[in-house]
């Protein structure tokens, strides 16, 4: 409990953990964010944040000592101010970008291993995805799947799994396995299983069934004739909506990062909400974020083209 003498304007608390004020009407007690309580107050607060007994107002540790921070902080605290206007935080943020221009590539560089993590994220995420999804495709596509009566349970798994969005399921994840990139590729693999397995069993009913028959003539099992006789005819189909999907998965895996599922997502997320100091590297790692996702959908565009096209043929002049 923290008791206050008579007249006392503020009070500064020494040490971490639960507080009672016992003669403010009002007060914040704050880690280093925000928990308005009222009448008698009990709440966190840490080690060296100041109360002001006079307005119940909380000045963190560091609010002394950061002008920046303090400033952000001043802001965010006003009712309309800081967080509560994305147009002056967008500003904020141009502004430190150009201001310490000369810094964003260092930026970049610090926060290339964490890029490197996000795409790892959607890369394991959409092969996880596209196999099962490949399989799940071939059992819920009518002519060629070897139970018939499971076609419609399956595809309302398929229809269950796109339903849920990806940040639904990393929050219960998350809540049960902790925080890191498991618990966002798992999530962002069940939901590509869902659009995959649609996609893929669409394009299993374009496929021709003459060399199924034929194989199935001199008695080759079910696995032999998908294998051998539908997989051949659609595969550059396959490859160019997983490469699609791994597009999708590498934004997907930056915005699970927000809720503690890893990546640049993450490192986002803290430089955003220390406010006004850190914004530049917010502007470095959204650039970052920007050019990665340009460069893989050029690249993937341009296999796609090879697979579905072919490759330009080559013209003879005699």
């Amino acid at each position: 409990a923290l008791v206050v003498a008579p007249g006392q304007r503020s009070a500064t608390i020494l040490g971490a953990g639960y507080v009672t004020v016992l003669n403010a009407a009002q007060a914040t007690a704050s880690p280093g964010e925000h928990a308005r309580i009222t009448g008698l107050v009990v709440g966190l607060a840490g080690n060296g944040d100041e109360i002001d007994l006079t307005d119940g107002s909380v000045k963190p540790a560091w609010y002394r000592k950061d002008t920046k921070g303090r400033e952000y902080f001043e802001r965010a605290a006003t009712p309309g101010g800081g967080m509560a206007v994305p147009g002056t935080m967008l500003a904020d943020v141009i502004g430190e970008a150009i201001e310490r221009g000369h810094l964003l590539p260092g930026y970049m560089a610090k926060y290339l291993p964490s890029l490197i993590e996000t795409v790892n994220i959607a890369a394991a995420s959409t092969l996880l995805g596209a196999m099962v999804g490949l399989f799940l495709s071939l059992m819920v596509t009518r002519g060629l799947a070897p139970v018939p009566w499971l076609v419609g349970p399956l595809r309302r798994v398929l229809d269950l799994l796109r339903a849920i969005p990806e940040i639904v399921i990393a929050l219960v994840l998350i809540f049960l396995l902790g925080g890191g990139p498991v618990p966002a590729m798992i999530a962002i693999a069940l939901h590509t299983i869902g659009a995959l397995g649609k996609l893929f069993s669409e394009v299993n009913e374009n496929a021709s069934l003459k060399p199924v028959e034929g194989l199935a003539s001199v008695g080759a099992g079910w696995s032999q004739r998908m294998w051998l006789g539908v997989i051949p005819q659609v595969a550059p189909n396959y490859i160019s909506y997983a490469l699609l999907r791994f597009e999708i998965n590498i934004r997907a895996s930056a915005i699970l990062g927000f809720v503690g599922a890893g990546g640049i997502g993450y490192d986002l997320r803290n430089t955003m909400s220390w406010g006004q100091g850190k914004f530049d590297e917010a502007a470095a790692i959204f650039l970052l974020l920007f050019l990665t996702i340009v460069i893989v959908d050029q690249l993937s565009s341009v296999f796609r083209n090879r697979l579905t096209h072919g490759l330009p043929s080559a013209k003879v002049t005699l």
